[in-house]
């Protein structure tokens, strides 16, 4: 186990608390509990897995520890008080939130990376700090260290925590997410906050079926029975793929890691791909398998899948398409033949063009299928539209029409170099063969022009919409928008030419960035091995670096991917602020140090990923420490 020397924990600030019935809390009325500091935003997929694997630990846990979730934004609208509010209800926070607009608790934790997880003992002092996910085995163990210790010392108090329930929304709908048009012109709706799907009639307003019984979990069954864990994107098989797998629609159901199907005539929900395991890349390197690598002969539902957020079917290439934003990859699944299949990207995440198994995505989030057969995609967290082409049938390559990195937003209309979207969601196609974009974090409906490389405004005022459908059924052809967090359908028109230009800025995110001196730079990743570890060196150096920026001609040398924890970089002339991507990996298997590892040994193989903003300063450090820790 990794841990921090003995320091006290800096004071909580921040704009204030949700989840808490109006009361701030500090130190002193935390005395006497395990608490668990999770610095999250609800834009990031990481943070909702981690979310998620901390529920079970809080629930054994409940009389003695506290999680405080402290919201610390990426984005401009996630710095909003009532979006933060809405997400705390989306997602089913049943902690204390913190909301720390300024990041002054981020900083005063010296955190880098989202998620970051800092523990604090019963009497204030900090004992370990770990960035990503997949740590929940480690702090099961380091709770029932601290449990016995501070037991024995009489400083463990036992008893319910700070959480006070939030008053809750009612509707037939609660922030759904996705759509579908079907052949009789009602809306198939993913009514995501309810963990079912709605079938609505064409007035938007008129349930016609629900399928789900509205808890969260993992059932297949008829109408009633089924249950799903926030499901969203939604796709209509075609007829005659119908008729050979049993369902008209797959669903993507999200926190299950699974595909589902439905049947509409009968309501019955089964599951198609996916045995409920998230997909963790790291894991795959550390046992040696291609993170790329699906058997074709394995079962579907055998396989593990990594938040698949939205499906499509795609004419052109015979199969659905798989926006699998947990591993930041396109994926591809045949449920005629049962073959899932990597089709894009390599599972960094970050916005790299190029052939589609060398590309980054970042969260991928919203497909949708163009005339030419090409897949338009809305790059989440990379704030991009990018496209899939496809070529003789199969995935060929990958280029970006709006979108510059993980740290670039705003909104702004123009060009392919100027324009900026924040957090889009959801597209879809117009007549014309333009692109309409749900333009999430700005509460706007974009288009995008392909011909004249132009990206407009159609619409504005929008609370989080989240998917587009196209509606050819009216007189002029309007805009089906999944308002998110008003919690409905709406219609929207499409004007024949775009609105007045938008220009509103562009942003980066407001993280502090780090000074660093100009030409060389020393990258330095300290990582030692947890006790009862050490590193595996039996095939040579297990320790691993790999290194770039954003922009990409930041740095005249010393990217790219190599053995060790150091790399000495050097940065070009002229630069005065970029981003950094560092991903830092150690193989460890048990055994002691200086001994030799047994057979068939525990291997673990441990991961980092920072995004760190930097400025060039002359006079400041040579040199960028940074810390890979884990929890065993």
């Amino acid at each position: 186990m990794s841990t921090i020397s003995r320091v006290r924990a800096s004071e909580l600030t921040g704009r204030t608390w949700l989840n808490t019935g109006g009361e701030s809390l500090d130190w002193q009325k935390l005395r006497g509990k395990i608490v668990i500091l999770d610095f999250w935003s609800f834009c990031c997929i990481n943070c909702l897995h981690v979310l998620d694997e901390l529920r079970p630990l809080e629930e054994q846990y409940k009389d003695v520890l506290v999680t405080v979730g402290v919201h610390s934004p990426k984005f401009e609208h996630e710095a909003d008080p009532d979006a933060l509010a809405a997400a705390v209800d989306r997602y089913e926070i049943h902690h204390p939130v913190l909301d720390d607009p300024e990041l002054g608790t981020w900083d005063a934790f010296t955190a880098r990376a989202w998620p970051t997880l800092v523990v604090v003992d019963p009497e204030g002092y900090i004992v370990a700090h770990l960035s990503g996910e997949g740590h929940v085995q480690g702090l099961v163990s380091l709770v029932e260290e601290l449990v016995a210790k501070h037991q024995a010392n009489g400083t463990l108090h036992r008893g319910d925590g700070p959480y006070v329930p939030r008053p809750q929304p009612e509707g037939d709908l609660r922030f759904p997410e996705k759509a579908i048009l079907l052949e009789d012109h009602s809306v198939l709706v993913a009514d995501t906050g309810h963990h079912r799907l709605v079938q609505m009639e064409e007035d938007l307003t008129t349930v016609r079926a629900t399928f789900g019984a509205g808890t969260k979990g993992h059932h297949d069954g008829g109408p009633t029975a089924a249950e799903f864990n926030e499901p969203r994107g939604l796709a209509l098989l075609p007829a005659q793929v119908r008729e050979q797998v049993g369902c008209d629609v797959v669903v993507a159901d999200t926190v299950n890691h699974r595909l589902r199907g439905l049947n509409l005539s009968t309501g019955e929900v089964s599951t198609l791909a996916g045995n409920g395991v998230q997909r963790l890349l790291d894991s795959a390197r550390a046992q040696g398998v291609d993170p790329d690598f699906i058997d074709p002969q394995a079962q579907p539902t055998d396989v593990a899948l990594s938040s698949p957020w939205d499906v499509l079917w795609s004419e052109a290439t015979d199969q659905l398409i798989i926006a699998m934003a947990g591993t930041h990859q396109i994926f591809g699944f045949d449920p005629r033949t049962g073959v899932l299949s990597v089709l894009a990207g390599t599972g960094d995440e970050g916005l790299l063009d190029g052939s589609a198994r060398e590309a980054w995505f970042a969260q991928t989030s919203g497909l949708a299928q163009s005339s030419d057969g090409s897949v338009w995609m809305a790059d989440s967290e990379s704030s991009a539209l990018r496209a899939l082409r496809v070529a003789d049938g199969a995935v060929s390559s990958v280029d970006s029409a709006v979108g510059l990195g993980l740290y670039d937003f705003g909104f702004r209309d123009g060009d392919s170099q100027n324009a900026r979207l924040q957090h889009p969601l959801g597209v879809a196609p117009l007549p014309d063969g333009s692109v309409a974009v749900a333009d999430t974090y700005n509460g706007a409906i974009r288009r995008w022009e392909p011909g004249a490389g132009n990206l407009s405004t159609l619409t504005r005022g929008l609370e989080e919409p989240s998917d587009l459908l196209l509606d050819l059924t009216a007189e002029t052809p309007v805009l089906i928008v999944v308002e998110t967090n008003q919690h409905r359908l709406v219609r929207v028109p499409v004007p024949a030419q775009a609105l007045e230009a938008v220009d509103e800025g562009a942003s980066v995110s407001q993280r502090q960035r780090t000074p660093v001196a100009p030409g060389q730079l020393l990258i330095d990743v300290r990582f030692a091995a947890p006790a009862g570890q050490k590193l595996d060196d039996r095939w040579g150096d297990p320790t691993q670096l790999k290194i770039s920026t954003s922009p990409a001609e930041a740095l005249v040398s010393g990217d790219g991917t190599a053995q060790g924890l150091q790399r000495q970089l050097v940065l070009a002339e002229g630069v005065t602020e970029g981003v950094l991507h560092i991903t830092a990996r150690a193989a460890a298997c048990d055994g002691e140090p200086g001994g030799q590892i047994p057979d068939h040994a525990a291997c673990h193989l441990y991961q980092q990923d920072w995004g760190i903003p930097f400025t060039v300063t002359e006079g400041a450090e040579d040199q960028l420490t940074l810390e890979l820790r884990g929890l065993n």
